[in-house]
């Protein structure tokens, strides 16, 4: 279960992996289509082929020809709605967002628009022959044929609209998941995902001309079992687990929450669907659905999570008695013999007035010393993590001194408070900066900046990007620092934290919160 939330949450973060899925979606259906079309044509060798006009034609007096009436206008039609689809949504929208070239693509979507108008009508003068001889004249019937091509081109522009808008948002909430739950406890990744997918089912009904009844109850009802589910988790179950009969108190506590819901929910559906015997009627069913459906599929859930939990804590004992065999091993490297090999080559280094080398060695002495002492306890004071942090800084800034180009500002305060952290919490940050942001042959600069206000701890660091060249034996290794310390933060500090990390072109931006104890 943690591996598949892992690759889940991984696939999230990756705006890629939702291009291709769309990309991938809108060609097998465009491909499906043309089968169908073929198919049918192969199947019947294009006679006596049923299809949605032939009758209309026929009532008209008319020969209808399946390939000239039906085949080529909807092959026409579909190719032109599949390339105005990856037009939109892989080159003009994600452009637009972007903030690049506005006008111009305003130019293209009205282009697209009246190309979508164009094809839907001259296919219109196929499919729909019959109109040719029910008006008073050809020019009246084209007229009629072209305004609704236009008209219907109209609202395919505006679906997709609201598909975008749904996309976007469903990939900004999916994204900033984490981000979200550290401020609203009862959001959940789940509850977030239900959402998008409500939202791509709407844009379905909506883009396939559903009832609207059916608009309206799947509209109401399934947000609503949303809600609902986010609450339970958040609320009604942990509240009921200590009663005698823990499933029972559940239910009645959700039942005041869906009686005091039936007039908001009628109001809607009455200003919705104007009809107040189906308003009762679904009031009825939506009180059924969330207790009989949503109320047991989240309690579900939920323990389902309590036994993940679990086992988690018994992954975390093992860990521990691996962390105690490790310890073991390590406690077989005599540290005595390392500080006083160190020691000696600092003593080297005065003789020879190697002041940078003598400085460094110290510096790498103390950040060895933290290693191997501090950094096995679960909580350390905030000053020494700082000590380290500025020691890590100052070795680095030795390999820059000679470099005017490369600016480095270290402002972290002095910290006279008792606050506690988990070790190493900080430093992959500061590890990556210097690992992307550090180049001798370009201007480069870092800045990092630490500070608390009472419990809280505000981190951030700046740092430029630089690519790495060919030789370097780095350049194709992302690394695990700031995955792990994302793990680690989610673990040692759930909800109590705040990760916001961007990257531009040139530059990269980390800002933590923490509340230290």
């Amino acid at each position: 279960m943690l591996i598949i939330d892992h690759k889940m949450k991984d696939f999230i973060n990756r705006p890629g992996n939702l291009a291709r899925i769309e990309f991938w979606a809108a060609t097998t259906i465009y491909v499906f289509v043309v089968f169908s079309l073929l198919a049918s044509a192969v199947s019947n060798e294009g006679q006596d082929i049923w299809t949605p006009n032939r009758q209309q034609i026929q009532d008209a007096h008319l020969t209808f020809n399946y390939f000239q009436h039906y085949f080529f206008p909807q092959l026409i039609r579909c190719t032109t709605l599949y390339l105005a689809f990856l037009l939109l949504n892989f080159s003009i929208v994600p452009s637009m967002i972007r903030k690049q070239g506005i006008i111009q693509n305003i130019f293209l979507i009205i282009l697209i628009y009246l190309s979508l108008g164009l094809a839907v009508g001259i296919t219109d003068t196929w499919i729909k022959n019959h109109l040719l001889v029910q008006y008073e004249s050809l020019q009246l019937a084209y007229n009629y044929i072209f305004q609704n091509a236009f008209i219907y081109s109209a609202w395919l522009i505006l679906m997709y609209g609201f598909y975008a808008v749904i996309r976007y948002a469903g990939e900004f909430l999916l994204v900033n998941s984490e981000t979200i739950q550290s401020k609203y406890k009862m959001i959940t990744r789940d509850g977030l995902t239900a959402v998008v997918l409500w939202m791509i089912s709407v844009f379905v009904l909506l883009i396939t001309g559903a009832d609207r009844t059916v608009i309206a109850i799947w509209g109401i009802i399934i947000p609503f079992g949303i809600g609902l589910y986010m609450y339970s988790f958040f609320e009604l179950i942990p509240r009921s687990l200590g009663k005698k009969k823990p499933f029972l108190s559940y239910l009645l506590g959700m039942l005041p929450i869906l009686l005091i819901a039936v007039l908001p929910v009628s109001l809607i559906l009455y200003l919705f669907l104007f009809k107040d015997g189906i308003t009762a009627a679904i009031n009825m069913f939506n009180i059924a659905f969330q207790l009989l459906i949503t109320a047991p599929i989240s309690w579900l859930l939920y323990k389902q999570q309590l036994k993940g939990k679990d086992e988690i804590t018994v992954l975390r004992t093992a860990l521990g008695r691996s962390n105690a065999d490790l310890d073991f091993l390590r406690s077989q490297i005599n540290p005595h013999f390392l500080f006083n090999a160190l020691n000696t080559i600092y003593g080297t280094a005065l003789q020879e007035k190697a002041d940078r080398t003598s400085e460094g060695i110290e510096k790498l002495g103390d950040m060895m010393r933290f290693m191997l002492q501090e950094n096995m306890q679960d909580k350390i004071s905030l000053t020494r993590e700082i000590d380290y942090l500025n020691n890590y800084i100052s070795l680095q800034q030795l390999r820059t001194v000679t470099s005017p180009e490369v600016v480095i500002q270290a402002v972290i305060d002095e910290q006279l408070n008792p606050l506690k952290i988990s070790p190493m919490l900080l430093i992959p940050f500061v590890e990556n900066a210097f690992k992307h942001g550090i180049s001798l042959r370009e201007p480069s600069h870092i800045k990092i900046t630490l500070q608390t206000v009472g419990n809280k701890l505000d981190f951030d660091v700046h740092n430029s990007i630089h690519l790495k060249p060919d030789s370097d034996p780095e350049k194709n290794k992302s690394g695990i620092g700031l995955a792990n310390v994302r793990q680690r933060l989610r673990l040692l500090y759930p909800g109590k934290h705040e990760l916001i990390i961007r990257e531009t072109g040139k530059e990269f931006f980390v800002h933590l919160t923490i509340e230290l104890e």
